[in-house]
């Protein structure tokens, strides 16, 4: 017994000791190629210093792997900086081979009987050091890159540089056919031309003879190149795009959990959201949704499930996100949920507030309601009325009637909303959700608002529309409406409104000794309230005297926060790319049949926030 226990000791520091080099090997390998971008931008800026590179880069001197003096190396170092420190395998194995391949042929330069040349020159030997050492950090790192990418990306990148070439050669031929100073050349000759400049930079000599062309154009058709190497880089080491999505079996686990924990998280139903993706805890007790925006795995609101169960999810989800290399981030969770996070290696921003009602301490009385009670006493004079039902019992016709009217009431083509809106309107799976309609004296629709169930007695905002020329107040009104007879009508104990972004600076920077920054910081966020309702939003909610519930956005690096705005502009609709199959989509569906649970268009339901 004792011979087989002292290996596995002795094993045991060993593994440990390599294990504690590998980070260090693969940070090695980010920093090598930072450096040698910055060598290369120097170098592209300071014409001394990239005479001084070019010239060791030539004749008998060789230079370190991609120190080249060029703009386009750079620009491929970063590159490769940046999928090698998100640990893409696919960049890994690239880098290995490149340059283990200079590696191998500095060495047989300065060793092979005959090259005396090379091996005269000291800068050759530190060229061939610094290359074998970002070799050795390569070796020693390995096991760190295990970030997949998507297996159509290997077919993708060959197919954008078939095709990229023969588009780039044709717009070359055209050019160099129009300012060729020579008149023997083809449009052959030309195509050829042009693919040669892209590919190897100087073409054939038998070309030269027949095309003469401004250094300008040389210069552009070079650049395409260039453009067109860096875009079958990125093709070649995207991460995959996430395209599962939640499937009916996920749907019915999750609504089994807000089943028995849905009264913790006013955001819980919004999970429920068919354009997202869910991780379950190894014991199916707690679960995590996502989406995944432009390689950032984003996350909304709370776990779904028992408390006790969130590590178990998060712990699975943030394993997937490593493994496919996407940027984990959290929109919209709460400090409970934040604190848990936070343990699994997540820092926090605070976002903004959540507006809370609750029903038994929300009065029309007082001098501070003042203005919202006459302004409900207005809208009531007109003769608007609010009626209040379950989505389940709507019947059909009234219901597509309702969604006929939303869509044209709805402000633009883009519906705004991700972590705080469901998507859709009119589900039948979605029977427990409430509808407020509003008609005016003549009995006509003007406006919807729409709720989703938070627990057994709480809801939360999901969709607003009204018709644009009704009267101002008229949501507020509906709001109103709710407050003073939902705890009747539908037994209701809370209701979750819209949510204020950076409600606090708003909120500090207008009191008396607001420090400089802080009243910068407000003058910056009113500026751009008048393009988006920033300011608007934490005034209309303040006037119903909430409980103010912070939520924060959660993220791993510091560096990704940029990557990270861009892809939650996405998700929430603020940021849009229009595509032909988004301009032809139905806005809402309702399933024919009864209780079935249709595949709905995953454009965002804008409502809260």
């Amino acid at each position: 017994m004792s011979t087989t226990t002292k290996p596995s000791s002795a094993a045991a520091p060993r593994s440990g000791f390599l294990a504690r080099l590998r980070p260090i090997g693969a940070a090695g390998t980010v920093w090598y190629l930072r450096l040698i971008a910055l060598v290369n931008v120097v170098a592209v800026v300071l014409t001394p210093f990239r005479n001084t590179v070019r010239h060791h880069s030539e004749g008998q001197y060789f230079t370190p792997y991609l120190m080249t003096a060029g703009l386009a190396t750079a620009v491929l170092s970063i590159f490769l900086a940046v999928a090698m420190r998100r640990r893409k395998r696919a960049a890994w194995i690239f880098n290995f081979v490149l340059a283990g391949f200079f590696f191998l042929l500095y060495l047989l330069a300065i060793a092979v009987p005959g090259a005396d040349h090379y091996s005269k020159h000291g800068f050759n030997y530190f060229s061939t050091i610094l290359t074998g050492l970002f070799v050795l950090f390569l070796l020693v790192g390995r096991k760190e890159f295990t970030s997949k990418g998507d297996r159509s990306n290997p077919l993708t990148a060959v197919a954008t540089f078939v095709g990229g070439l023969v588009l780039g050669g044709l717009v070359g031929a055209i050019l160099v056919g129009f300012y060729n100073r020579l008149s023997d050349a083809s449009f052959g000759d030309e195509f050829r031309y042009a693919v040669g400049r892209m590919i190897t930079v100087t073409p054939s000599d038998r070309l030269l003879d027949v095309i003469d062309v401004p250094n300008w154009l040389n210069a552009f058709i070079n650049a395409m190149g260039a453009v067109l190497f860096l875009l079958v880089l990125y093709v070649a080491f995207r991460s995959p795009r996430g395209k599962e999505l939640l499937t009916p079996e996920d749907e019915q686990k999750l609504r089994a959990l807000l089943e028995k924990q849905g009264e913790r998280d006013s955001l819980g139903y919004f999970a429920l959201r068919r354009d997202k993706a869910v991780v379950f805890s190894p014991t199916g007790k707690a679960a995590v949704t996502y989406r995944v925006v432009g390689g950032v795995s984003l996350a909304s609101g709370d776990p779904i499930g028992d408390p006790e169960a969130w590590p178990g999810a998060i712990e699975a989800w943030l394993a997937e996100a490593r493994e496919h290399a996407w940027a984990p981030a959290v929109m919209g969770a709460s400090e409970e949920a934040g604190v848990i996070y936070a343990r699994h290696g997540l820092d926090a921003l605070e976002l903004g507030d959540e507006a809370i009602v609750e029903l038994d301490e929300f009065s029309l009385d007082g001098r501070a309601m003042r203005g919202v009670r006459q302004a409900y006493n207005r809208i009531k004079r007109a003769g608007y009325t609010v009626r209040i039902r379950r989505h389940e019992d709507i019947p059909e016709a009234e219901m597509a009637e309702l969604l006929e009217k939303a869509d044209r009431w709805r402000d633009g083509q883009t519906e705004r909303g991700f972590s705080m809106a469901l998507g859709r309107l009119g589900d039948p799976a979605d029977g427990r959700c409430v509808m407020l309609e509003c008609h005016d004296g003549q009995g006509e629709p003007r406006a919807v608002l729409s709720f989703v169930p938070w627990g057994s007695n709480g809801l939360s905002l999901d969709l607003m529309r009204r018709d644009r020329e009704t009267e101002n107040g008229l949501i507020e009104f509906m709001v109103i409406e709710l407050l003073e007879k939902g705890a009747g009508e539908l037994r209701l104990k809370r209701v979750s409104l819209n949510f204020a972004m950076f409600r606090s600076v708003f909120e500090r920077g207008s009191r008396l000794g607001a420090g400089p920054v802080l009243r910068l910081w407000r003058a910056v966020l009113g500026f751009f309230s008048r393009w988006w309702q920033i300011e608007s939003l934490y005034r209309a909610n303040a006037k119903y005297r909430p409980i103010w519930e912070p939520r924060y956005l959660l993220f791993e690096k510091s560096s990704e926060i940029p990557r990270i705005g861009i892809a939650s502009a996405r998700a929430e609709g603020f940021i849009t790319a229009p595509s032909l199959p988004s301009l032809f989509r139905r806005r809402h569906t309702r399933s024919a049949a009864s209780g079935a649970a249709p595949t709905l268009p995953t454009a965002e339901g804008g409502g809260k926030g």
